[in-house]
């Protein structure tokens, strides 16, 4: 695996991402696309801790000030850029507002600074450019309608666009330093950016990066980028009410914000929702506060990077405001809704100050509150390896010398420097950065640590694919800052030891012991009957020793397994398999 840093690929275990980051010195300068990932996140801290309103969710505000400034366990967390993002995009759209209301040179210049650094901060920050065009458009029929207020015409909309565009590409081009080659000196990317974009599975998204990166209108990190990311929402397995999916689900984000949003910021919608129906909130400051939101969540929606609330926290600031005049609004008619506003605003505080310390766990109390989340959702809704310090008190305070963790950040993060004595057990992102999980053995005793991410076992599947799928039905011993479960007890855990045979037997393999190799391999696949991975490791190494009918049936079984254990989360398997039946 690979990072970018100052416009320049590193190997992952070369960047500061591997280490614990004990001073702010040593994180903060470590930006994983662009220098403006800083500059973006100070911003966006400043912006809220003083115009953050009572409306706005504690699961969302005050989670992010924790994650970004005292909580980072070793690396700059991606919360981070779209902290800046939810910034630079309401700023943009809150300067094009005031363009609109008062046409001037210098406004329209300040739309074009906050638009180009939306661009900067993320790759979705180029969703300002179709909220500003769809305002613009608005903006045109109210004037054709005869709205009151200052008029804007197409000619002038269009123009202003114009400007706009040309700022905000002029900033992101300088924040790469106007050059469109991502490595200097004639370097190239490995693979090539050409070659890399193929594995795009949308023929229109190909062409249109293909497009851009031959005439050259974006520079060449900001589209590989970009191809990477749409290549890796194909992969992501969701989870949501307790069900995983193979793929995301266009549902996914709308019923999260309904578990992740505080009860008050949910009954302020409900009211916001009325104050336009019944007309009390209306004009230019309704459709500037609810086109970027709704066309933010439709791309979201549709994106399938179901993996955290994170991804449409640009929605709250526009909602937060919303909400705050619709208060406002019907205040005016009735004091009897300043009453309700002042009763919510109470219900928000007593709210943040129940969730405080975890509020990344945070689900509201008509889901049954943080220590059901893990039953819900998953990823960084529930869990993103902030523990650790509370994990290691926990267990000095029962004298624990000996434990094993399930840890979400597993091969990331080094759990052992916050003290924590327990022994790694396999999780899917672990082994996928190449962590060894030699020796498990096939059952254990307690304590033993899972933290909420895995134990909802998304990264798995369902429970055939699930090593520990039979914790879920167990109630814990403890819960450490609802994110880690621990459970005391015996417990088997074959398919978790079955990793650690197969790894080792990829590595005999690899330095030619083939005798051991293959004593691993059918380990393993004795441990796990069911791991189509096993049965491809033993047909290898079994052809290697020249056994190609045990191997061809090794391959038979391996994609008999692909197809009828969990199929859907198998795909990719099966491709692999009969390639290798192919080859005789």
């Amino acid at each position: 695996m690979s990072f970018l840093r100052h416009g320049e690929i590193y190997p992952w275990h070369e960047g500061t991402i591997s280490r614990p980051c004990p001073r702010p010195s040593q994180w903060m300068s470590f930006q994983p696309v662009i220098p403006g990932g800083l500059l973006s996140s100070r911003a966006r801290v400043r912006f809220t801790s003083r115009r953050h309103s009572a409306a706005a969710p504690a699961s969302m505000s005050t989670q992010l000030h924790r994650t970004v400034l005292c909580d980072c366990s070793g690396c700059l967390s991606p919360g981070v850029h779209r902290i800046g993002l939810s910034c630079f995009l309401f700023a943009s759209v809150y300067a094009f507002y005031r363009y609109v209301k008062k046409p001037s040179v210098g406004r329209l210049v300040l739309v074009g600074i906050a638009t180009g650094l939306a661009f900067a901060t993320k790759h979705t920050g180029f969703l300002a450019a179709p909220s500003l065009v769809a305002l613009a458009l608005v903006e045109w029929w109210r004037t054709r309608r005869g709205a009151a207020g200052e008029r804007l015409s197409f000619g002038r909309a269009f123009a202003a666009l114009v400007v706009t565009a040309v700022f905000s590409l002029t900033i992101l081009w300088g924040f790469y330093g106007f050059r469109y080659a991502a490595r200097p000196a004639g370097l190239e990317l490995n693979p090539p950016a050409a070659e890399y974009m193929k594995g795009l599975s949308r023929p229109n998204e190909l062409k249109l990066l293909q497009t851009i990166s031959h005439y050259k209108l974006l520079p060449e990190s900001y589209l590989y980028g970009l191809a990477d990311v749409r290549m890796i929402s194909d992969f992501y397995a969701s989870y949501l009410l307790g069900t995983p999916y193979p793929h995301g689900v266009w549902f996914y984000f709308p019923v999260a914000m309904v578990i992740k949003s505080t009860v008050a910021f949910l009954a302020l919608m409900l009211v916001a929702g009325w104050a336009i129906v019944s007309g009390k909130l209306r004009g230019r400051e309704v459709w500037f506060l609810t086109i970027p939101p709704v066309l933010y969540l439709v791309v979201a929606m549709s994106a399938h990077m179901n993996i955290g609330m994170r991804h449409v926290l640009p929605m709250y600031p526009f909602l937060t405001v919303l909400q705050a005049g619709a208060v406002m609004a019907l205040g005016r008619k009735s004091r009897a809704w300043l009453a309700v506003g002042l009763m919510l605003l109470g219900m928000q505080i007593v709210t943040s100050l129940r969730a405080y310390p975890d509020y990344i766990p945070y689900a509201n109390e008509l889901w049954g509150g943080p220590k059901e989340t893990w039953h819900l959702l998953s990823d960084s809704n529930s869990d993103w390896a902030q523990q650790l310090k509370a994990t290691s008190k926990y267990l000095q305070q029962r004298g624990v010398k000996d434990c094993w963790f399930v840890y979400f950040a597993n091969g990331v993060v080094p759990y052992q420097y916050y003290g924590i004595p327990c022994k790694a057990l396999p999780t899917g992102d672990a082994q996928w950065i190449g962590e060894k999980f030699y020796d498990i053995p096939a059952e254990i005793d307690g304590p033993v640590l899972i933290s909420g991410a895995n134990l909802s076992g998304f990264e798995y599947g369902p429970a055939e694919l699930n090593p520990y799928a039979h914790f879920q039905k167990l109630k814990p011993t403890a819960v450490v800052q609802n994110g880690v479960y621990v459970f005391d007890g015996h417990f088997a855990i074959p398919m978790a030891a079955a990793v650690g045979h197969s790894q080792k037997a990829g590595d005999y393999l690899e330095a030619k012991q083939l005798d051991s190799a293959l004593a691993e391999a059918q380990t393993a696949v004795e441990l796990a009957p069911a791991s189509v991975k096993a049965y491809v490791m033993l047909g290898d190494i079994q052809k290697a020793v020249g056994q190609p009918e045990q191997a061809q049936h090794s391959y038979e079984t391996a994609l008999h397994l692909a197809q009828t254990v969990a199929p859907e989360y198998q795909i990719g398997w099966v491709e692999t398999v009969r390639a290798k039946l192919a080859i005789k």
